[in-house]
């Protein structure tokens, strides 16, 4: 088999990996939209909050640390220990939790009701306070997070003997694939599964579709809506620790990594904005599509394919399926 046939099934898997990270992201907004009619625009930053509130923890940093030393002359900057990476995730996600109930207690509770454009203000204005927060707790400097995976894995000879006897020959090529890829796909199968089995066949979900569909008509029913609220930014706070757990682990935990958010928007046109699977099924499109372009058509334009690939493709999902492959047909009488 040609060596750029092998190079080419190389970059498909390593296109579907990446489209899995960035369904990650997606789901956190999907989640929101869906029970609320939210688009979050925080959702990068929170991904950005949780990966280095869990550094934080694990590294025994003290919070604030740079504006107590600011204020009182002091030098303290750790606790003198070290946090066990599973302890460190459960702790973050207790302060996610905590958050969404700050979220939904001083801002969304006051905007019950309102135009979405207003929410989506809030939802702006939230996510640079966030970053600031985050700023004045951990500090600026890039941090490195350490989830106890290899940087790679690669398929050796061995597992050619099968191949060899189907006639395919490797002629000694071995396929590498990103461990972290690997532990972000499984990952996602199982986020994916859970969400979708709690938003179709459970109480709660019913009721997050519910108070998306009408703020007004789910009160009336007994629905709360603080309940609801805090149970989505909750989830929605777990997918974007999970979330900044893989891209922070693969780039280092800076504050660009906020912009992934970004990424995510050509996921949520191609897939649809209040569609679970179709975050996933928008993140391996996005994903295989812009490795592929690059590997095949790249080279012959200049290069740097991938940082405007998966925007154009969009464009053209919202010129003739504005909708999206999954997404609800808004239909408005008048």
């Amino acid at each position: 088999m040609p060596d750029q046939v092998l190079f080419g099934i190389e970059v498909v898997i390593n296109g579907l990996m990446a489209g899995v990270l960035y369904a990650l992201v997606a789901l956190g907004f999907v989640l929101i939209f869906k029970a609320s009619g939210i688009f979050n625009f925080a959702q990068g930053v929170m991904a950005l909050f949780a990966a280095m509130t869990l550094v934080g923890i694990q590294d025994g940093q003290v919070p604030f640390s740079h504006l107590i030393n600011a204020i009182f002359g002091t030098k303290i900057h750790h606790f003198g220990w070290e946090v066990h990476s599973i302890l460190a995730i459960l702790v973050t996600i207790v302060v996610m939790i905590v958050l969404a109930w700050a979220v939904q207690h001083f801002i969304f509770k006051h905007l019950v009701g309102q135009e979405p454009i207003i929410l989506f203000m809030a939802t702006i204005g939230l996510a640079y306070f966030l970053e600031g927060v985050a700023d004045l707790m951990w500090g600026a400097e890039i941090k490195t997070l350490n989830v106890c995976l290899a940087d790679g894995v690669c398929l050796p000879q061995g597992i050619n003997g099968f191949l060899d006897a189907t006639t395919f020959n490797w002629f000694g090529y071995g396929l590498f694939i990103d461990n972290l890829d690997i532990s972000a796909t499984i990952v996602a199968v199982i986020l994916v599964a859970i969400l979708v089995i709690f938003s179709q066949y459970t109480k709660q979900g019913r009721a997050m579709r519910a108070v998306a569909d009408d703020h007004q008509a789910a009160l009336s029913v007994g629905i709360s809506l603080n309940y609801i609220w805090i149970l989505v930014w909750s989830v929605a706070g777990f997918v974007a620790l999970v979330a900044g757990i893989m891209w922070g682990a693969k780039s280092g935990v800076q504050f660009s990594l906020s912009l992934i958010a970004l990424k995510a928007l050509p996921v949520l046109m191609l897939g649809g904005f209040t569609s679970i699977p179709g975050a996933i099924i928008g993140g391996l499109i996005i994903g295989v599509g812009e490795k592929l372009f690059e590997f095949l058509v790249g080279s012959m334009i200049g290069g740097a394919t991938e940082n405007w690939f998966a925007y154009v493709l969009a464009l053209l999902f919202l010129v003739f399926r504005p909708q999206g492959l999954f997404g609800e047909r808004i239909i408005e009488r008048v």
